[in-house]
């Protein structure tokens, strides 16, 4: 009898085991992001991807970096006309002298300033709340993020990993990839706050690594003109977005934008997008991200797979 009834159980095992197994799968990937959306126009199509992608929860946004106010509008204006109003927006550290203009100002300024919530509170309450459950999407100078180390390390210690668009480790800026890789440069997130970033890279904490080695991919003509025709929710922020950014004064702008903070988003989706590579990672007192021997720090991604980033990115914000 203890044999007959044995057979049934173990079924039942299995099959619970399966069931558990396909849910873990289906469990969505819960982020906290922290970016300085409004400048550049790659945070618009990060945080487009981000609301297009059912396998990711998106715990809450906090505004990094130069008016964290008025970036706080911005979200609340994009997230309230995509239908995404319930997703908590916390504001940064305001930092003074940011050489880099806030080109989408005027789209912020039709926002509403949502209820003032601390970033680094409710960072550390969400990590304390959810331990080992949270991914931080570090999308822009590390302030924030410095800080909340500086005020709880331990309860920071308990994130799940950092996935950060940050730092330039065996090459540099480039006008086009036909050019030759210029060496190493000062990337502009580490260099905004070099003291922040050398205290996330001796954290402890997992990190994951895009430098511009990996996220300088570009929105070609043909794809630019499918998502800003598109005329859904999202792609209609983005057009909007995207055309303030152009039209501002600003050094950098261009018809074809370079899709770095995109990239880790990419890759918390299907992290083939962006093999990554075991290495040590210093930041030293110019803000240079340097590779030195010793034990690794980080998973860097050197190069990623452009034809499989356009293949996750472009069905999800083509999707109604």
């Amino acid at each position: 009898m203890a044999y007959s009834l044995a057979r049934p159980l173990r079924g039942l095992f299995t099959a619970l085991a399966l069931s558990c197994a396909v849910f873990a799968q289906a469990a969505p990937q819960k982020v906290i992001v922290d970016m300085d959306i409004g400048d550049d126009i790659d945070d618009a199509f990060a945080l487009g991807l981000l609301l297009q992608s059912p396998d990711i929860e998106i715990v809450g946004i906090a505004t990094a970096w130069g008016d964290t106010a008025l970036r706080a509008q911005l979200l609340e204006r994009m997230l309230r006309e995509t239908g995404h109003s319930q997703i908590p927006v916390a504001r940064g550290i305001a930092t003074s002298g940011n050489p880099q203009p806030f080109t989408q100002a005027r789209y912020a300024r039709r926002g509403q300033l949502p209820a003032k919530v601390d970033a680094v509170d409710f960072m550390l309450d969400q990590i304390k709340r959810q331990p080992g459950q949270i991914t931080l999407l570090a999308l822009g100078p590390l302030t924030n993020i410095g800080a909340a180390i500086e005020r709880d390390a331990a309860a920071f210690g308990k994130l799940k990993q950092v996935a950060m668009m940050g730092g330039s480790v065996r090459s540099g800026y480039r006008k086009s990839q036909y050019v030759p890789a210029r060496p190493a440069d000062k990337e502009y997130n580490i260099v905004s706050d070099i003291a922040g970033a050398q205290k996330l890279f001796t954290s402890g904490v997992p990190i994951v690594m895009m430098p511009v080695d990996s996220t300088q991919i570009r929105l070609d003509e043909v794809e630019r003109n499918a998502l800003l025709g598109h005329g859904s929710a999202i792609t209609d922020a983005l057009a909007l977005l995207y055309h303030q950014w152009i039209n501002a004064y600003q050094p950098w702008s261009s018809n074809m934008p370079s899709l770095f903070d995109v990239v880790p988003v990419a890759w918390l989706l299907d992290p083939a997008v962006c093999p990554t590579t075991p290495l040590r990672i210093v930041v030293d007192n110019e803000g240079f991200t340097r590779e030195q021997p010793g034990k690794p720090n980080a998973q860097v991604c050197l190069a990623s797979d452009q034809k499989r980033f356009f293949e996750i990115m472009m069905p999800r914000l083509l999707k109604d």
